[in-house]
């Protein structure tokens, strides 16, 4: 049941500008309702995506030249607010495998670590630099290199930084606690007997 090592990702970006983007406006709450998370990717952003009769705004994600994009550009404390596991979950299941922002909002970060959603940090004028290739050109790829803390697209390149327990659980393929207790269900059972709790 080993995870896969997460060293580097690729594909193309959009940009959702914007300072304290929090989890309702990634997922509103109304949308949390669901047994499972299956479903949630076509909530993403649903409050500034639709307008009050339910018509598109024009919102960077609705915008046919990002469409699949896989990397999510922002500015600083993005994920903030609650603590909704929701809201990583939308954006994995919007298609999001990577987001470079100035700064993340703790447990929001956390919960897309455990997700295998590398969020990397970078200069807003690094972040404006890719932005601005991606508007150019929307089929430019967009490289995280997660092992060596660089995103690289185009001839461009720049340097970016993570936690070191994020960067060792992705590369390592350890990011997901819960896999790692299954994984070790069996070295955990033989603890639990020789302390005699079974």
């Amino acid at each position: 049941m080993a995870l896969a090592k997460i060293t580097q990702v690729s594909g193309t970006a959009v940009h959702v500008p914007g300072s304290d983007i929090d989890t309702d406006r990634i997922i509103p709450a109304r949308f949390m309702k669901c047994v499972t998370f299956d479903g949630l990717g076509e909530f993403a952003f649903y409050d500034v995506r639709y307008d009050k009769d339910g018509n598109l705004t024009g919102h960077p994600l609705d915008d046919p030249r990002f469409k699949n994009a896989s990397i999510l550009l922002s500015g600083t404390n993005f994920g903030c607010g609650s603590s909704r596991e929701h809201a990583p979950q939308a954006l994995y299941r919007f298609g999001f495998r990577a987001v470079i922002a100035q700064s993340f909002a703790e447990i929001f970060f956390g919960n897309c670590t455990t997700l295998g959603i590398p969020c990397v940090m970078a200069s807003a004028e690094d972040i404006a630099k890719v932005a601005a290739a991606v508007e150019v050109n929307p089929a430019i790829q967009v490289t995280v290199d997660v092992e060596n803390k660089r995103v690289v697209f185009g001839d461009d390149s720049f340097s970016v930084t993570l936690p070191s327990t994020a960067h060792e659980a992705l590369t390592s393929g350890k990011w997901d606690p819960i896999a790692e207790l299954l994984e070790s269900k069996e070295v955990i059972h033989s603890r639990m007997t020789q302390m005699g709790w079974v």
